[in-house]
Parts: C-alpha cells; structure tokens; sequence
C-alpha cells in the first residue's frame, strides 16, 4: 500500500549562495529521500523556499547599499539555478514574499492570539544610540552565556545550538557598529512556549525513531525548561503584524519562516488546480520529514510543534533527520573568510553526480565529517570510474560488439527461451544483489543514507570480482554460450545498481537506464527489481563519469580563504 510523504526542507536566507555545508546538511538528504519514495510509488511533496525576510537579508543589503527586495531577487534566482543544476527535485520551491504566505502566517498568528498562546509584554530590547535604532537580534553579537562563545548572536548561539534573548549575551555589541547597545522598552508579542512544555516533552519521548542527537538535544531542552519567546520585532522588512497600530513591528523571521511549510503546500495545491490539496499531507493519514542542519533542531522539534499544537488540527513532524556539520579541509566553514566551497562555483566546472556521491558516503548524519578535494578526487576516480562507470561501460560496450547491440538472446545465452532463463536458480551475485536491494530499501525509509550508498557500492564490487573470475572477453572465443551468460548476469546487476543509486546519482542513473535500452523516466520503473529482457535493444554508451587530474586538488585548495 503507498504512503504519503511530506517533506519540509530548511529554508535559505536569501543573502548569499549556497555553500557545501547547506547541500550535505539540509538540502541532498531530502532529495535523495523524495526521489526513493517517487519510485516507491509514494505520493511525495517536497516544498521549500528562499526566506526573505531575515535580519541577514537586512545586513547584506545595508553592505551593499541595496534595497533588501534586490538582494532576495537575485539569490532567489540563484538559488533556483543551482537547484536545477544538481538535480534537486522540489515539488515547490517558493519564497516568503508571496501574498500566499503573508496570509497563511498572519493567520497562524491570528489564532494562536485568539487562544492566548500568544500575549503582548513590554520588554528591555537592545537600542544602539549610535545607529539610532532597536537592534533585530542578528544585529547584537556577544559571548554565549552557556558555552562562552564569543561570536554568539542575539537569537542563537551557533556553538552550543541555543537559542538565545540580546539581553542574554555577555559583553553585547552592536554587528554594525560596535556599539554598546542600550536596553529600552518596546512591546511585542510573545509565544507562551511554556504553555506547551509537557505536551512536548510527552510526545518527544515516544519518538525512539528519531536520530539520537535530535532526540537527545531536544529531550534535554525540554528538560531544562522553557521559556516564551518574542515573536515580533522594530524593524520594517517583513510580514506586518494584521493589528492596528503596530505599524512599525513585523512577525520576527523564526516565528514567520517555519510557517512556510504550510503556506508552501497551500500554494502548491493552488499551482495544480487542487486549492484543498494540502490537507491530505497536513491532515491525513500522512509522515512529515523536515530536513535541517543541527543549528535548525529546536525551531523544528520544540517551537515549530509547539505552534502547530497550538494551531490545532494539523499533522506533527514524524521525524526530523538533521544533520552535523561539515568542514573544509579539516576547517569550519566560513563565509566571512571564504572558507567555503561555493555551489554555484563547482557546478560552473564539474559534474553534479560525483558532489552528490561524495557527499552521500561522506554524509554527516551522527557527527561532523570533512570534505577535502584531495578526497573528491580519490573516490570520484577509484570509485565512480573505475569501480562503478567503466566497468558499466565495458560490459555495454563489449555486448553491444559481440552480440548485434543487444542483450544476449536465449539462443546466445543456450537456453530454449526466456522462460527456462527465468525459472533456473538465482546465482550468488543475484541472491546477494537481491537481498542487498531489500536492506537499501529500509535504510532509505529510516533515512540512513550513508550506510544504504555504502552498501549499494558492495555490490559494483562483488559484480566486479564476478566477471573477473568469468573473464567473459577471453572466455568469448573458446565458449560464446559462457560468456553471453556472464555478460548477461553482468548487465542484470547493473539494471539494478542503476535503480538503487538513482535517489544518490540520477543524472548518470538515468543515462545508464537509457544505454540498457529502457525508455522513459527510470523514476516510472519503480523501485525493484527489475528484468533485463533478451533481445533488448541497447545504445552506443558513454562514460558515466570523468577521470580527475589530480592537479585540481592544490588548483581548487588554493582558492580557499
């Protein structure tokens, strides 16, 4: 029976490209997720979006003597570029300056007020008297008083992961100017997160399928307390709050940009002539994804349930599969000091499949992990080449030679027809293939895809040591039945790498399925086992991959910082 998926992934500010540590963190694994369950057979919707409203976005804009509109317009642009390009499949990908969103987060907010989940405090907020202005809390950066960062900012701390109040910092200064910020009065509402703290705490604990560093993290949160959170803040770039006189306040970007996952789905339904769409995955008997990095764990396990408690009637996450960390060269990344590779600067020289193989067995699911060139290079050429692309191609290459462009016949093969083939014991490869197949469709649905990637690759390696044991081009000349049954064995294995790797790798994965002489979207073929029909016609292939120079390694290295 199918399932229905929802998949919710992090959404970028809008103030600068993407960089690895977004693709390995928030934006690869639901790819991958979503393209397995499309051939799964699953109904998928995978939604995000550019958020536009950000205090970075504000930033950026005040460093470029721009309008914030401008700055969101062009990394807008970019960013649907980049996605194109790897190979990143949104069902909507959308922003949070549409008119749509505006009116799905207002009313959110409106209900959550009618409720009195939502209540108005006059509170110290910081003030900079010499840019003569309250300062949002990405304006205030100070030492985090839990773990003693000293660039912490004045929302979240990006060392320890807690989300922080300005008048929390140590030692607070102003990112634009340096200043000593004052603390003045200024009303805004706040979320009464304390209202939800053991309704949480009781469904956090029943989630023994979640990754333990987000359940750990968000039990232990949970544990220490809760605390309200304003929701509003003195700034003029943003979603304006639906109350008279409040003019000068607008919804603060973490409360406003979770609902985007909401207002998303209601746009999509619009989008295919569906308005009420939306509720079999909001409503219905539906599994919800997020996708994040870990600085993202307690907007998507703590406030964003708690607001959706609130609101009533709508579906909670079912499981929220972030992820560490990823360095640059044994490094943190960083985008100040260019310590960073750029996407859209990789996808201008090289290949989108061997970034997202890299970046699938390098995957940091339970801890941080590096990406180094000298590494891209190794597993682009001892793997994707040689173990797994020119050993394809060799095999569709010497078929096609030896037996007319096709998949050897039954009377190449030595059998009376297709039926005796069919009815004869599975070999070892096919038994092993099998059951390797079997084990990459759990670890996919537990979202575990490092070890599935990991696991597929064993099984390029077992057909590899296969036809060298069969030797199938010196076997040809002395027992053609022979080698056409190896060969045959050969390209059966292959028709199932090209399935199990195509949520990993589907630009390759797609021409593979077309050089086996199937037709269509290889998505449409399903995720199992497929047969390869003697007699089929197959096509002149091409290399799967490209072999790296080595040069690369010190030539891109060099362009870091």
């Amino acid at each position: 029976m199918s399932e229905r998926i929802f998949i919710g992934v992090a959404w970028p500010y809008a103030n600068g490209p993407l960089h690895l540590g977004h693709i390995a963190g928030a934006y690869l694994p639901p790819d991958i997720f979503a393209r397995y369950h499309r051939a799964k057979g699953n109904e998928v919707l995978m939604v995000s979006g550019s958020d536009q409203h950000g205090t970075p976005i504000t930033i950026r804009a005040e460093q470029e003597g721009k309008s914030p509109a401008e700055i969101v317009a062009g990394y807008h642009q970019q960013f649907l570029e980049s996605w194109r390009r790897l190979g990143i499949s949104f069902d909507l990908y959308t922003t949070t300056g549409t008119a749509n969103h505006a009116q799905v987060a207002q009313d959110l907010f409106l209900n959550l007020l009618g409720k009195g989940y939502i209540y108005r405090d006059t509170v110290k907020q910081p003030y900079c008297p010499n840019c003569r202005r309250f300062l949002p809390d990405r304006y205030v950066e100070g030492t985090c008083p839990h773990c003693d960062f000293a660039e912490a900012r004045g929302d979240q701390c990006d060392q320890c992961g807690k989300p922080l109040n300005a008048a929390e910092l140590v030692s607070p200064r102003c990112r634009v100017c340096g200043t000593r910020p004052q603390f003045r009065d200024s009303e805004h509402f706040f979320l009464k997160l304390t209202a939800f703290r053991d309704r949480l705490l009781a469904w956090v604990l029943k989630q023994h399928h979640w990754r333990p560093n987000v359940l750990n993290f968000t039990r232990r949160y949970l544990e220490e307390g809760l605390k309200d959170r304003a929701i509003t803040r003195d700034i003029d770039w943003g979603i304006p709050l639906p109350l008279e006189g409040y003019q000068g306040k607008r919804l603060y970007v973490w409360f406003e940009a979770v609902i985007g996952y909401l207002s998303a789905s209601k746009e999509w339904a619009k989008k295919i002539g569906d308005d009420e769409k939306w509720r079999l995955f909001w409503q219905g008997e539906a599994k919800s994804y997020y996708f994040l990095g870990k600085d993202n764990i307690p907007f998507h396990t703590i406030i964003w349930p708690a607001m959706l408690m609130g609101y009533g009637g709508l579906n909670l996450p079912y499981d929220v599969p972030a992820n560490e960390y990823l360095t640059i060269e044994g490094s943190k990344l960083s985008s100040s000091r260019n310590w960073a590779v750029w996407l859209p600067d990789y996808l201008a020289r090289y290949d989108p499949d061997p970034l997202r193989y890299l970046l699938s067995i390098n995957m940091p699911e339970t801890g941080d992990t590096d990406f180094s060139w000298r590494e891209f290079v190794r597993r682009n050429n001892d793997e994707l080449v040689a173990t797994y692309g020119n050993r394809a191609q060799r095999v569709l290459t010497f078929v096609s030679r030896h037996f007319d462009g096709r998949v050897p016949t039954c009377e190449d093969l030595g059998v009376e027809d297709n039926r005796e083939s069919k009815n004869t014991q599975p070999t070892q490869l096919e038994a092993s293939c099998y059951a390797i197949l079997n084990d990459v469709d759990r670890l996919l649905s537990q979202c575990k895809f490092k070890l599935a990637i990991k696991m597929i690759m064993t099984v390029a390696q077992e057909a590899n040591r296969f036809l060298e044991e069969t030797s199938p081009w010196k076997v040809i000349k002395e027992d053609r039945p022979a080698a056409a049954r190896s060969l045959y064995q050969a390209l059966k294995i292959i028709t199932q790498l090209k399935t199990m790797l195509y949520p990993f790798l589907p630009f390759s994965s797609q021409k593979l399925h077309e050089y086996l002489g199937f037709e269509g979207n290889i998505e449409d073929y399903g995720w199992q086992w497929q047969e390869l029909p003697p007699g089929q016609r197959l096509l002149p292939p091409e290399p799967l991959f490209k072999k790296l120079d080595e040069s690369l390694v010190a030539e891109e290295t060099s362009r870091l910082g």
